[in-house]
């Protein structure tokens, strides 16, 4: 199981291939394939089409649907925050922050492209499935 970040499934869906986005391709089918609530809320927001937000929709709630937080993850997610900032790393994106919090406790792999989930495999051992 694998958890994939918005910024995979946007490029996905628009059509970019990269490494993330062919990972994602090669995967589809073969391994089961997670996403977060709050990852399908921002890859949703972004469709202008209502026939491509249904269509997506309609794929993206046929995966497994994990929910991202409450009042433990919360606050470890504010931990990691603070460990990084006394790093001198600042994590952009609370949304981002929440996400890799939730797959370092679940010992979730996480297929991303967003630069701000490095610190997180680096200094928290966040697992990148590149």
């Amino acid at each position: 199981m694998i958890l994939v970040d918005s910024s995979v499934w946007i490029d996905y869906f628009n059509g970019v291939e990269n490494t993330a986005t062919n990972t994602l391709d090669e995967k589809l089918g073969l391994e089961k394939i997670a996403i977060g609530d709050l990852i399908l809320t921002e890859v949703l927001q972004g469709f202008r089409s209502d026939a491509d937000y249904k269509a997506a929709k309609n794929v993206l709630t046929s995966l497994t649907l994990y929910n991202l937080l409450n009042t433990e993850l919360a606050i470890k997610s504010a931990d990691h925050f603070r460990k990084l900032r006394k790093k001198e790393i600042t994590i952009r994106k609370t949304v981002d922050v929440i996400i890799a919090t939730y797959c370092i406790e679940n010992k979730l792999p996480l297929l991303f492209i967003d630069r701000d989930f490095i610190p997180f495999v680096e200094h928290l051992k966040l697992r990148s499935v590149i």
